[in-house]
This record gives C-alpha cells, sequence and structure tokens, in this order.
C-alpha cells in the first residue's frame, strides 16, 4: 500500500477536508479534475505549485 505523505489534513485549512501538503488545493479538486477528462499535464499547467506525485497521491488516496 503507498505510503500518502502528501495528503493532509489540518482543521484550520480548507475545514480538515484533505489537502495536498497543507495547500489550499484539495484531494477532492484534483480527484474531480481527472474524473471530468483533465489530464495531469493539464492539471500541472492550472496548478504550477503541484507536482505528479501529489496527483498520485490524491488519486491513491480516493481510491482507498
Amino acid at each position: 500500500m503507498p505510503q500518502l505523505d502528501r495528503v493532509t489534513r489540518d482543521p484550520n485549512v480548507m475545514g480538515g477536508k484533505p489537502c495536498l501538503r497543507g495547500m489550499r488545493v484539495t484531494v477532492g479538486t484534483v480527484v474531480g479534475l481527472v474524473a471530468a477528462g483533465h489530464t495531469h499535464a493539464e492539471i500541472l499547467d492550472a496548478y504550477p505549485y503541484l507536482e505528479e506525485e501529489d496527483i498520485r497521491q490524491a488519486l491513491a488516496y480516493a481510491a482507498r
């Protein structure tokens, strides 16, 4: 089972929703973009502070 060290939860950030590396980007946002058909490259262009591993871990978290 992959380690999800980039998925964080903090009650002071986005109401405690799972986020990526403490930023105000939720796992749900990333998963929703992938589900809507956006490629990883498109997501990284829209959110330049994210990394490929952030997307992988968001998807793994949602799959759990």
